[in-house]
């Protein structure tokens, strides 16, 4: 029998391997985000009472038909030195045509995705700046910040790169217009 010559495994794979093999508490979840394995708490009720007024002004209000999942893992491309980045959006919209999520691995591609929503919880940075960059890097069209610490909502558009292009901020209380395919002003005024 011979023995077959494999590839060294880069400090990156043994990373991935270790972060797929991880399991966590119930209710909680890991992400591995820029080479970091970031394992987070379940959500407090404020968090998901953002999320459930997004998704209630979508569902009712925009143009194109969207299907949501809450929590969908997402794998997005490496940036520099790190290894492929697997990220948890609070919230994941795809046009319902496409029936994305449909027989999707629990970690899948971000291709077609159409918004990631994200409420900041205990550390606010990695929303803000961390997780901004994959979703550029995996060319998501439109990204959705509720900052809870500085009461305003953000979309990031336009992605290219390592960021978005565009950024358009609104104080909790003010509406915030989102582009097509969705084609209304979200509504903040319960934010407050």
């Amino acid at each position: 029998m011979t023995a077959m010559a494999h590839e060294p495994l880069t400090q990156a794979d043994v990373l991935l391997e270790g972060f797929l093999a991880l399991e966590t508490p119930e209710g909680f979840r890991a992400e591995l985000i820029e080479g970091e394995i970031v394992v987070t708490p379940p959500p407090d009720g404020d968090h998901e009472d953002y999320n459930s007024l997004i998704v209630e002004q979508i569902f009712m209000r925009s143009r194109t038909r969207m299907q949501f999942s809450g929590n969908k893992g997402l794998k997005l491309p490496s940036g520099g030195s790190c290894p492929r980045s697997h990220v948890i959006p609070d919230g994941t919209f795809a046009p319902a045509e496409l029936r994305l999520f449909r027989g999707a691995e629990s970690w899948m591609p971000c291709e077609g995705v159409a918004l990631v929503v994200e409420v900041t919880s205990s550390r606010p940075q990695r929303d803000r700046e961390t997780k901004r960059r994959c979703y550029a890097r995996g060319d998501i069209p439109l990204y959705l910040l509720v900052d809870r610490e500085s009461s305003s909502v953000t979309l990031f558009s336009d992605p290219e790169n390592e960021d978005y292009r565009q950024v358009l901020t609104v104080p909790f209380g003010k509406s915030l217009p989102l582009p097509e395919p969705f084609g209304f002003d979200l509504e903040t005024a319960d934010f407050v």
